[in-house]
């Protein structure tokens, strides 16, 4: 790969059929590659094991497909690396970044109420920090004896190694990194090395991917993402947060409500020129990017 080559990714979660908007992104991202005679990578992100299917993955790939789309082989699954995951998470904890919570979603729910007031992120009101300051043996106590617990990134100390950060964002140029926007952002689980933010923060490294596309609800997860990279040493790709599409309410289409999958259009009558005209990208040609 060329230091110019543009690399550009769809990372669809197998946990239920695409729809129209999981369409728009998919075409976002390829008609990025191709107008920059660039590559077009698919990636399966199917670290949740309990939710993902593999007729949910099949299916990925076939709809993709008929709408046209061309990718690079072998897709990347997530599943597959958690060794790699984990090795990462090794190197944050033995620069101090992370440390283990026990506290269950009722106590944290418990504590902000109690405190009466509590920071708010994105998602709502932030962790508060609870087990940052355990003693170590007071963790290792509670580790021994098969408490469950999460591993969170700890925000401050982590942006006190960084200093200030930025990311370019098409369309709107350089925004300035929050590193206390989500708080200790849970990265990995007892029985997971991982969580999104770690692998998809991973994977784009690894995949070389240039510029990430996706949906707009996700830019503030760039400030997670934009910290690991600096205290990681990965490289940093510029960003594309595209608009969300939503139902004839203004309400966004997501799997969770139901939206009509591609499987269900298609079964309708729908053709992939329709689909890809409705969604604007009618003067699309449909050919692979390139790939090397």
């Amino acid at each position: 790969m060329s230091d110019s080559e543009t690399v550009t990714r769809f990372a669809p979660s197998p946990t239920g059929r695409l729809h129209l908007g999981h369409a728009f992104s998919a075409l976002t991202a390829y008609e990025a590659a191709r107008q920059a005679k660039g590559r077009f990578l698919l990636r399966i992100e199917d670290i949740d094991q309990g939710r993902c299917r593999p007729e949910f993955e099949q299916a990925i790939y076939d709809d993709l497909a008929w709408l046209g789309l061309d990718w690079k082989q072998p897709v990347r699954r997530q599943s597959d690396h958690f060794d790699f995951y984990r090795q990462a998470l090794d190197r944050l904890q033995d620069m101090g970044l992370v440390y283990p919570c026990f506290c269950t979603r009722k106590e944290i729910a418990a504590e902000i109420a109690a405190a009466g007031s509590a920071p708010h992120g994105p998602d709502g009101p932030l962790y508060p920090g609870s087990c940052r300051h355990l003693l170590l043996s007071e963790r290792e106590r509670r580790q021994s004896n098969g408490a469950p617990f999460a591993l969170r990134l700890d925000a401050a100390a982590a942006a006190a190694q960084t200093g200030p950060l930025r990311w370019v964002e098409q369309g709107k140029g350089e925004i300035a990194v929050d590193p206390q926007l989500h708080g200790d952002v849970v990265i990995a689980r007892k029985d997971i090395p991982t969580s999104y933010h770690l692998a998809v923060t991973l994977d784009d490294a690894i995949q070389g991917v240039t510029l990430v596309t996706r949906g707009e609800d996700l830019l503030p997860a760039t400030h997670i993402h934009r910290l690991l990279q600096a205290v990681l040493g990965l490289p940093v790709p510029e960003y594309r947060h595209h608009k969300l599409l939503t139902d004839e309410t203004g309400k966004r289409l997501a799997k969770r409500d139901g939206a009509e999958g591609l499987a269900s259009l298609r079964q309708k009558g729908a053709d992939p020129a329709g689909i890809r005209a409705h969604l604007g990208f009618g003067n699309l040609a449909v050919a692979a990017p390139t790939l090397t």
